[in-house]
């Protein structure tokens, strides 16, 4: 018999595009009920009015209900404290003072639910001189001093394409601190509020570059670091036909193991090579692997325990048998009628199956539902839909 972890709980969700949403699908996957609330026509995450679903809004919003209202409109209040009254968490990413202003923060809701669990997701948190500023991803980086150090030798910082503080900083922490206080709220009576600034998540996590400013007592530049590029043993090396080969062999077993499937044993003790020696042998190592296509590479280092790797291409990524082995895919019903693989849930358990109970749904696709939930019939659902408020 297989079970979902936290089938029966509740969530409203008043999140948009990536980090509060990433956020509830981990619950919503692990059997949440997770009600999205939307304003009229959906959230901006869907994409531009008229034109298809977007794909980034459907990787992230499976397993989920759809609520559309106008929190501003009279009325729309009256149905969030309903909802609140049986509900187990909140979790929305405005900026401090907006859901206060809608009569729909946590004190409100508390006093309706003392059990409440309230998280609000922000930039920079509820407090502080930046609290009050927009942002996205890059600035968040930015202020947690990832960014500086996102970068090779020489060149200028770049954020790459996965969205570190939106998602480590954010949905992630997000949910590890919602599940530890559902879980307190369980034996305590009492839910709590949360406060997570994805600034704040995302540099708890950037140890390596405190450490070597501890360590060196100055900041080291990027690419001057032990995982920057400083190493031999650690970085990329382009391959004949333009591809990459990510060379991990901090180890020595492991640098060794690469050099002799690489013929050049000679290299063997130069892994940690630092200064002008260690340019030197990164520049030998460069010879050596655009010597051959990665292909080439990939058959050569087949079976060789030396933490190298194919650096691999999305759709590679997809279609590798270790992605199909694990099960991380999972096809996704299209508006159109199509199916596409999106990302499964990523975690393994005893006694719990990861499955699609629901597609991303249809903007306000569970409006009357969930109204007749809280006990308004046809005629008053009409109303609601007259004055604006769904």
């Amino acid at each position: 018999m297989t079970t979902k972890p936290l089938s029966g709980v509740k969530v409203l969700d008043f999140t948009q595009l990536l980090p509060g949403p990433m956020c509830t699908l981990q619950l919503a996957d692990m059997g949440a009920d997770v009600l999205k609330i939307e304003p009229p026509g959906g959230e901006a995450g869907r994409g531009p009015a008229g034109t298809p679903i977007s794909h980034f809004f459907l990787a992230v919003n499976r397993n989920k209900r759809s609520l559309t209202i106008n929190l501003r409109a009279a009325g729309a209040r009256e149905i969030v404290h309903a909802l609140a009254k049986d509900a187990d968490i909140v979790i929305e990413g405005f900026r401090p003072g907006v859901m206060a202003r809608m009569g729909i923060d946590y004190d409100t809701l508390k006093a309706i639910n003392p059990k409440l669990v309230y998280c609000a997701i922000s930039g920079y948190g509820q407090d502080g001189p930046l609290a009050e500023l927009g942002g996205h991803d890059i600035n968040y980086q930015s202020y947690a001093g990832i960014l500086e150090q996102s970068a090779a030798l020489g060149a200028k910082p770049h954020p790459g394409n996965f969205p570190i503080a939106d998602l480590a900083g954010g949905a992630l922490s997000a949910a590890m601190s919602i599940l530890a206080a559902l879980f307190d709220a369980q034996r305590s009576g009492q839910g709590r509020f949360i406060d997570v600034s994805m600034t704040d998540c995302a540099m708890a996590l950037n140890t390596q570059p405190l450490a070597s400013l501890h360590s060196w007592k100055q900041p080291l530049p990027a690419g001057h670091d032990t995982l920057s590029g400083a190493l031999p043993c650690y970085g990329t090396y382009a391959t004949a036909d333009g591809r990459y080969l990510a060379v991990g062999a901090l180890e020595p077993k492991f640098w060794q193991a690469f050099c002799a499937a690489a013929g050049c044993p000679e290299l063997s003790k130069s892994g940690w090579a630092a200064g002008k020696s260690g340019a030197a042998v990164k520049a030998q190592v460069a010879r050596i692997i655009q010597a051959r296509t990665l292909a080439e590479w990939t058959q050569t280092l087949a079976g060789v325990d030396a933490c190298v790797s194919p650096v691999l291409r999305i759709d590679e990524v997809l279609s590798h048998p270790h992605t199909q082995a694990r099960a991380m895919t999972v096809n996704t019903p299209l508006p159109d009628g199509s199916t596409a693989p999106y990302f499964a849930f990523p975690v393994k358990m005893s006694d719990f199956q990861f499955s699609l109970e629901r597609p991303p749904p249809s903007a306000g696709e569970h409006n009357e539902a969930v109204l007749r939930e809280l006990g308004h019939d046809a005629d008053a659902i009409a109303r609601l839909r007259t004055d604006g408020v769904i």
